[in-house]
């Protein structure tokens, strides 16, 4: 341990202030309560308070700050998605991300790194350039590469895959595709949205949520029952148990999905790599580690226990990219939840239930939504209708059977 940091332990008076307050105790009212304290529910805390003006908000976490999906991903963010209503949802995110470590007063760690997807045969190539065309009719910054320029810009990587796997043709180069430190990004929105004077109850669990005449009242918690004239879901994996709470139906299913990081190495990987028949993805964190994750498990299970399985499958494709990784050790390895929708596109917004508002089926990509989640529901509470970039991810969409198709672009890409 640095003898500075053992020094800064060790005082009893600390020159830097606490990231955010702990409240003694509930109110009995609140103009919003959220539930759930990872990044989409703190993002609209915080957007709430600032941008709109409301800050008699409470944010209540079971565990503790970003217990859950914010703290358990590969922490990608992109816009290169396949329809135009993901592409824009996306893309806005990403702006929102490339100047949120100035507004937020924390380095979030934000790096440009470049997104390539890989296209192991002909056919996959062909997806690639659709995506590509789609991305830029929306002014994103997207195109179609061959095996030449890939080895230009990624030297290390085997464009033969060992033999063992088919080649690879071409890529969809992405180049704003970025990362950024998940845990930061939480803590960043955390620490804004206290100084706005919302409240962030860790170690509070919501128990029950009060319906009366199709309004939502308020929550009971394991302190006590706090009014509210709004309330939002924002607990990803764990949505099919609040909306047992309030009587709601969605077509959720939740799967683990998993990820490890390697051992420290110097610098060599400028670029998140992506392959879709391997169900590989990686890239290095500035700390040097590569943080690399597959598929989800495909069995539906509401747990985040890792199995040998995908740490051998994960190391065997990573040689057949990266021969060179074989005497690299795996330092750690972990599983997140999942909640998957049909159609691999997030719930948001409003829903039958007058006052009560989801944010859900975010999948594999709910970190790079981060930012303009937590926006478009702030602004979807405070006027009372969801923002124009969440309207075709309402509930009701799968009643209409009116579903925004994002498998392909999705399902692996994280």
């Amino acid at each position: 341990m640095p003898l500075s940091l053992l020094k800064f332990a060790l005082k009893k008076e600390y020159p830097e202030p606490r990231m955010f307050q702990r409240p003694a105790s509930l109110r009995d009212r609140y103009d919003v309560v959220i539930i759930g304290g990872g990044g989409h529910g703190l993002a609209a805390a915080y957007y709430l308070s600032n941008t709109f003006g409301i800050s008699n908000v409470a944010v209540l976490e079971k565990s503790y700050i970003g217990a859950g999906g914010t703290g358990r991903n590969t922490a990608i963010i992109r816009s290169n998605y396949l329809t135009e209503d993901g592409a824009r949802f996306y893309e806005a995110s990403c702006e929102l991300f490339k100047d949120l470590s100035r507004e937020l007063d924390l380095n979030l760690f934000y790096s440009e790194r470049g997104h390539f997807t890989m296209a192991h045969s002909p056919a996959s190539l062909r997806t690639q350039r659709w995506r590509a065309e789609v991305n830029k009719h929306l002014g994103i910054d997207s195109e179609t590469v061959g095996p030449e320029f890939i080895k230009e810009k990624i030297p290390e990587i085997d464009l033969n895959c060992g033999g063992k796997q088919p080649p690879i043709y071409g890529a969809l180069y992405h180049p704003p595709g970025a990362i950024a430190r998940h845990d930061a990004v939480a803590w960043g929105y955390a620490r804004g949205a206290d100084r706005k004077g919302c409240e962030i109850h860790q170690d509070t669990e919501v128990t029950g949520i009060e319906i009366r005449e199709g309004k939502a009242m308020g929550v009971h918690t394991d302190k006590g029952f706090v009014q509210a004239d709004h309330v939002l879901s924002a607990v990803a994996g764990w949505t099919t148990g609040i909306q047992d709470m309030v009587g709601l139906r969605t077509p959720l299913v939740v799967h683990p999905l998993q990820a490890l990081v390697t051992e420290p190495l110097k610098p060599w990987l400028n670029a998140i790599v992506v392959s879709a028949s391997l169900h590989t993805y990686v890239s290095q964190s500035s700390r040097g580690e590569l943080v690399a994750g597959a598929s989800l498990d495909p069995y539906e299970l509401i747990s985040s226990r890792s199995t040998l399985d995908f740490a051998e499958s994960m190391a065997g494709h990573l040689l057949d990219l990266f021969p060179f990784l074989g005497d690299i050790n795996i330092l750690r390895q972990w599983a997140g939840l999942c909640d998957m929708t049909p159609d691999f596109s997030p719930i948001m917004g409003t829903t039958p239930i007058k006052g009560f508002y989801i944010d859900a089926g975010w999948g594999t990509w709910g970190f790079k939504a981060t930012p303009i989640s937590g926006y478009s529901l702030a602004a979807t509470i405070a006027k009372g209708e969801d923002h124009e970039l969440i309207r075709p991810f309402n509930l009701k969409r799968f009643s209409q059977f009116d579903l925004v198709g994002e498998k392909g672009a999705a399902s692996v890409g994280h």
